[in-house]
């Protein structure tokens, strides 16, 4: 569970009604069932018609995800590309095949695969590659959705206080109910920028991020296969996957020791990515 991301959202709205509080005003004030209706009636149907239906459907799941991203390690990924060259270079590339069904990462899985299966270089990162991309599609694809819906739903909240305010105006014999009504006509924008800026934007934002941190995850774990399949000694391994960790906030790397690599380098860390 993403802490932080729930933190984030609790604090928002605490924030909100809050000040709401302090001004005197109480939750019911900013309750309307019919605005809430057209915000996420109109959010939801105009987002669909801009985007794939399979994708809107598929909101939950991707909400499920955005909670509960899969912890990306690339510290313990970088040592798990030095036990995997390491066993490479003792017992041959094809005792990596009784490493594919334990790795974590069905990425890495499939790059060990192709390794045992005797690919080609050039092959192997051109396959990898065209798998990155595909993947990053789909992450920026799904965080386009909710950014869209970010845009739509403050013009919805518009299209609502309009509503609202046409009824008030066709009533103005009513003085006495004037003011409750155009309070409650301004609560359809003030559902359309909250949920814009409290919900929608933030979770598209997060999603990228989180799909920035697998993207380098997959960098780390491309560049590891293909030392591994090159026969590359591990000491050079962790050298070259050390440079991704100087970016990251994560453990300072490693720097290489000058013995022989063989003799006492860590067996393939379990590293969970993506």
């Amino acid at each position: 569970m993403d802490r932080g991301m729930i933190f984030g959202l609790l604090l928002a709205v605490a924030a909100v009604l809050g000040a709401n509080f302090m001004d005197g005003g109480s939750i019911m004030s900013l309750f309307n069932p019919s605005a809430l209706v057209l915000i996420l009636g109109g959010t939801i149907g105009a987002t669909a018609v801009s985007s794939r239906l399979e994708d809107v459907l598929s909101v939950p799941r991707m909400l499920a995800g955005a909670f509960r991203p899969p912890r990306v390690d690339i510290a313990g990924l970088v040592e798990q590309m030095v036990g995997l060259s390491l066993k490479a270079r003792r017992n041959g590339l094809l005792s990596l095949e009784e490493e594919v069904p334990s790795a974590a990462d069905p990425f890495v899985a499939r790059g060990l695969q192709m390794i045992v299966d005797g690919a080609e270089g050039d092959a192997l990162r051109s396959v990898l590659q065209t798998d990155m991309l595909l993947r990053r599609r789909t992450a920026d694809r799904q965080a386009v959705l909710f950014e869209t819906a970010g845009g739509f739903a403050p013009t919805m909240g518009i299209v609502g206080t309009v509503m609202g305010l046409i009824h008030v105006l066709s009533n103005l014999s009513h003085a006495a109910a004037l003011g409750p009504a155009i309070a409650t006509a301004f609560l359809a924008t003030f559902y359309g920028i909250s949920s814009a800026n409290l919900f929608w934007l933030p979770i598209g934002n997060k999603m990228r991020q989180q799909a920035n941190a697998q993207m380098l995850a997959h960098e780390v774990a491309l560049e590891g296969i293909l030392s591994v399949q090159a026969g590359d000694n591990p000491s050079v391994v962790r050298e070259k996957l050390n440079v991704f960790l100087r970016d990251t906030d994560g453990p300072k790397p490693r720097r290489g020791e000058s013995r022989p690599a063989e003799e006492g380098e860590p067996g393939p860390a379990r590293g969970r990515v993506a």
